[in-house]
């Protein structure tokens, strides 16, 4: 692995370093990891690359490597920029034969998402978006039993994601995090709903199996002098009749990342809870509630696709850092096998994808377009 971004003071890279790390298939061996140059030295001393693998700039990485042998260059590069800083060293990569991982939302434009599965197409290379919470167990769980047809047609699909951190003008106040995501020019035309939203909107799709087709969005302002979105709500259509309710808030003053999703049949529901990631609960028209917990050690009563992404047996809590390693650990597998002519197992390719941020991006445009407009539905055009 290659990475771009994610020097010493960075978020997020040291998250998916970890993640990387924690199945011992992945080694970081080059980085251009930060535009401040002195950083990003201090930052390749940090991690033990060595030196000359150390860059000042992701062309320079990215063009270094491609020269070096096959069995000595990256095999892909990881993307941690802010939004604004994705295409470019995506691009590149892509041209240079390099597969990619790349932060949600996966460009600043639906354009610029759009020439990249062109790319990808042209190529064959592989892109994994790195949407966490697709990650869980499970998650994954429920939509196998949403597949297995356990529930019934899909009814009604109501998804939460709400956050506290942003209630104070912390852009202002040194937050570096909430400087560049509530920058229109860094961030893009959506703060929340572009952050987290598009996270809710993910994982409504992926557990249903179910596309959003229309959307009907109110985006507010609440903290005065943002230039963002920090707050909306969002009626969602989906295919085959289902609908929905989507709020993003990160306005919610002392929640902490409460993502949580409820999806109705025509004989039960499902729900699940990020902060209590390891239970999902299903409910039923005509018997008592069942509780399903996560653990390698089910594997007579859960999906494979469960099981095969838990490290522990029932008992021992994966969280965030686990989930975000399972997105890792499938595309290793996948690309390993790709690189050896092998067959993957179908359990190894479900991870986000190219698919997945076009239609990221198409959420942001059509929530922001129908939130600025006094026309009740968009239609929600990809």
């Amino acid at each position: 692995m290659g990475m771009v971004g994610g020097g010493k003071d960075a978020f997020i890279g040291a998250i998916h370093r970890i993640a990387a790390n924690m199945d011992g298939q992945i080694e970081l061996v080059a980085g251009a990891l930060s535009i401040n140059e002195e950083l990003a030295r201090e930052s390749g001393k940090m991690l033990f690359l060595p030196e000359d693998r150390t860059y000042l700039n992701y062309e320079e990485m990215i063009h270094a490597e491609a020269k070096m042998p096959a069995d000595k260059r990256m095999d892909f590069v990881t993307i941690v920029t802010p939004n604004f800083a994705h295409f470019a060293p995506a691009m590149l990569a892509l041209e240079n034969g390099f597969n990619v991982v790349i932060e949600k939302p996966i460009t600043f434009t639906i354009d610029e998402a759009r020439q990249l599965k062109k790319k990808l197409d042209e190529t064959g290379l592989m892109l994994l978006l790195t949407h966490t919470y697709s990650g869980y167990p499970m998650v994954k769980e429920a939509r196998q039993i949403i597949k297995s047809g356990r529930l019934g047609k899909v009814r009604k699909i109501y998804v939460e994601y709400h956050q506290g951190w942003l209630s104070k003008l912390s852009e202002r106040e040194g937050n570096a995090q909430a400087a560049w995501r509530t920058d229109p020019k860094r961030s893009g035309k959506a703060g929340c709903m572009g952050d987290i939203g598009t996270h809710a909107a993910h994982l409504a799709e992926y557990i249903s199996g179910l596309k959003i087709t229309q959307i009907c969005a109110s985006l507010n302002v609440v903290v005065p002098g943002r230039l963002l979105d920090d707050d909306g709500g969002v009626l969602l259509r989906f295919e085959e009749g289902a609908t929905g309710v989507l709020t993003a808030s990160q306005v919610a003053a002392g929640e902490e990342n409460a993502l949580k999703i409820r999806v109705y049949g025509e004989h039960g529901g499902l729900e699940w809870a990020q902060q209590e990631p390891n239970t999902l609960t299903l409910r039923w028209l005509d018997k008592p509630a069942e509780t399903l917990r996560a653990g390698n050690n089910y594997k007579a009563w859960e999906s494979s696709y469960a099981t095969s992404n838990c490290r522990t047996p029932g008992g021992h809590p994966e969280g965030y850092l686990e989930a975000f390693g399972n997105l890792y650990h499938n595309f290793a597998r996948a690309l390993s096998a790709k690189i050896n002519n092998e067959k993957p197992d179908q359990e190894w390719l479900d991870f986000p994808g190219i698919e997945d941020g076009i239609r990221g991006m198409a959420f942001i445009d059509n929530v922001v377009a129908s939130g600025q407009s006094d026309k009740k539905w968009f239609d929600h055009v990809v």
